[in-house]
């Protein structure tokens, strides 16, 4: 489908038809202009999005009422910043880079080489390849037209890994008239907020939760949740069936998962899935965890995974939590191999763990290899308090010494155990 789209508009692009052309891009039909990395993220993010309306139009009207400016969506882990950010990048087609703390995507450089490749392509900048983002920024204002601005979207910058104290990515002080980064972050205190300005560039941030917002969030909520009644293929039959079997109406499954979530997506995201699974078959509906933190600890429990005979588990969830590149099964298990008691274990174990906590993973396949990694930093936020526990701090200490000892084939592999 690629290279069929690239051909077409290759050959769209030589015409002078009005139909063929939408302000001097072809949006609609130009496959690279979402860099390819980023794509399966979007296309899932999107899925069954819904609502959010009042940050398109808070950023449509900042947009429209400055020349250029920083405009940062702020909000809890699992309010859906991310989803925001791939909603507007979906419609738009803009720039994007998204900070992915838990696949090591998430430090200036990456950023600055992403986007830099990005710019240069879509506006023909010559001789740009080891150009800073400020010159790269200035060089791409140049290029619009009088009524074109340049929006660059970045994900999550409360992951971005940097030191010293200078704006995160090294975003510049000043923007260039025509420039608009969107941002998302989670809540800061000045400490770490790393980002200033100049007086002469505009900034504002939209925090999700005000309580101005509080109504929009809960009726986005309650839409997502009878979307996913409604329209989910993967699992909409079975949770359909469990309304049923209980006598519970939509309505009032609609109204108490939402409350449950206090408007949180990422809790959605999990409970959904764990309902169709059967892991609340015995559960009333009352008696759900409230909160995103709450839900993760209650799956803990229900998981056992206090226990002794829990301890495999828990060392390889530590080790997912501690990789910053997304690790194969198969290195996880030499991983595992390093401690006495589990020198005998086999990939075919260490799958079957896998498989038990599949919803709080994403599976990428790479060179003919699933390869795995946590799949909401909150997960690892969640994880990372586990560790301070007593009970889990010397699994915690001899995972990093497993890591540490570790010696592998590649630098690839190196990289993953490394962090």
């Amino acid at each position: 489908m690629e290279k069929f789209s690239d051909i077409f508009i290759s050959y769209a692009k030589k015409t002078t038809s009005p139909k063929f052309k939408i302000e001097g891009v072809y949006p609609d039909w130009d496959f690279n202009v979402i860099p390819t990395e980023f794509r399966a993220l979007i296309e899932e993010k999107t899925g069954l999005f819904c609502g959010r309306s009042f940050v398109f139009q808070e950023f449509d009207k900042f947009i429209n009422s400055h020349n250029k400016g920083y405009f940062t969506v702020i909000g809890d882990a699992g309010m859906g910043k991310s989803a925001i950010a791939s909603k507007y990048i979906l419609s738009r087609k803009v720039p994007c880079y998204f900070n992915i703390a838990t696949e090591g995507k998430n430090k200036p450089e990456q950023f600055l080489s992403n986007i830099r490749q990005q710019l240069i392509i879509r506006y023909r900048l010559p001789n740009q390849e080891n150009a800073d983002l400020r010159s790269l920024l200035q060089k791409a204002s140049e290029k619009l037209s009088e009524n074109q601005k340049l929006i660059i979207v970045v994900d999550a910058l409360d992951e971005v890994e940097q030191e010293g104290s200078s704006n995160l990515l090294d975003l510049p002080k000043n923007l260039p008239n025509g420039v608009y980064l969107l941002l998302t972050r989670r809540p800061y205190n000045l400490e770490n907020k790393r980002l200033n300005t100049s007086p002469d560039t505009p900034y504002k941030t939209l925090d999700l939760r005000e309580k101005q917002y509080q109504k929009w969030n809960d009726q986005d909520v309650r839409e997502y949740i009878r979307l996913f009644l409604e329209e989910d293929q993967q699992d909409q039959d079975k949770l359909q069936k469990w309304l049923q079997d209980r006598s519970i109406s939509q309505l009032t499954f609609i109204e108490e998962v939402a409350q449950k979530s206090e408007n949180n997506f990422m809790y959605l995201r999990y409970v959904f899935p764990a309902i169709a699974n059967g892991q609340y078959d015995n559960l009333e509906l009352e008696d759900f965890p409230i909160g995103l933190e709450e839900y993760y600890y209650t799956h803990w429990q229900r998981m056992n995974m206090e226990g002794k005979n829990k301890e495999l588990e828990v060392f390889v969830l530590f080790i997912l939590s501690q990789s910053k590149v997304a690790p194969t099964s198969k290195i996880i298990t030499e991983i595992v191999q390093k401690k006495d008691e589990f020198k005998d274990i086999e990939c075919l174990e260490i799958d079957k763990v896998l498989d038990k906590w599949v919803e709080y993973l994403s599976k990428e396949k790479s060179q003919g290899e699933i390869r795995y990694r946590i799949y909401h930093q909150s997960f690892t936020d969640f994880l990372t308090k586990q560790k301070e526990l007593d009970k889990n701090r010397k699994i915690f200490e001899e995972v990093l010494i497993s890591i540490n000892e570790s010696e592998y084939r590649n630098s690839e592999i190196s990289e993953i155990l490394q962090g």
